[in-house]
């Protein structure tokens, strides 16, 4: 049986990924704040990507009960800004230290683990593409800069690692769409459920690695 770890499995697109792939026969191990969730057929882990100790004990503990991962799926985050249109730094910081720091730090605890020919997937946004800055592919155009900037940075070390790992592991870059949840909000036109199924179809394919995807398309850096 394959093993998929997810991180932010205690509500939206996280916990639609986890029904998704236990539906699918995946052995599904994921994470939340709480160290909770209302999967039936998950073991989860409490994780709080801003806390380094609370990462190592995590990876520690998901290692010691799984030797090897066949998928890794960062999908926890924040969004501290979504009002905000000029940039405030301590916002940048409280996001940079789940999206980005915490994130990059669970990922290296664990990319060890990962199998030949598995799959590390981050959930990103087309927020976060440099070819798209001028807002043209926002619902909300001009705001949540430091959220944009950590998935901007987030796609990169997406790049980064795929380099490192050439040969070993695929990595890629999701984008999830506009989703109905806490962070899209009730007027998004995708539900969590159509999110995972896109995400799914990536995670267990063998795209190429390095890049970014939205519903089988490439998207622009």
């Amino acid at each position: 049986m394959s093993t998929v770890v997810i991180t932010g499995i205690g509500k939206g697109i996280g916990r639609a990924l986890a029904e998704k792939f236990v539906s699918e026969g995946f052995n599904v191990i994921g994470t939340s704040r709480s160290g909770k969730t209302d999967v039936a057929g998950t073991l989860v882990f409490e994780l709080d990507l801003s806390d380094a100790e609370s990462i190592k004990r995590t990876a520690h503990a998901i290692h010691a009960e799984v030797p090897v991962i066949d998928i890794l799926i960062n999908n926890a985050g924040v969004l501290l800004d979504e009002d905000e249109t000029t940039l405030r730094p301590e916002l940048l910081r409280g996001t940079l230290e789940v999206n980005l720091l915490g994130t990059v730090a669970f990922t290296e605890a664990l990319k060890n683990y990962i199998v030949q020919d598995g799959h590390i997937v981050n959930i990103s946004s087309t927020a976060g593409s440099l070819a798209l800055a001028d807002g043209s592919a926002s619902h909300f155009p001009h705001h949540y800069p430091a959220y944009k900037i950590s998935k901007t940075a987030l796609n990169m070390y997406t790049r980064t690692l795929a380099v490192e790992l050439s040969g070993k592991a695929i990595v890629s870059s999701v984008h999830p769409g506009w989703v109905q949840t806490d962070m899209g909000g009730p007027e998004a036109n995708i539900t969590p459920a159509e999110a995972a199924e896109g995400i799914f179809t990536v995670a267990i394919s063998a795209p190429e690695t390095g890049q970014f995807w939205f519903k089988g398309e490439k998207l622009p850096w």
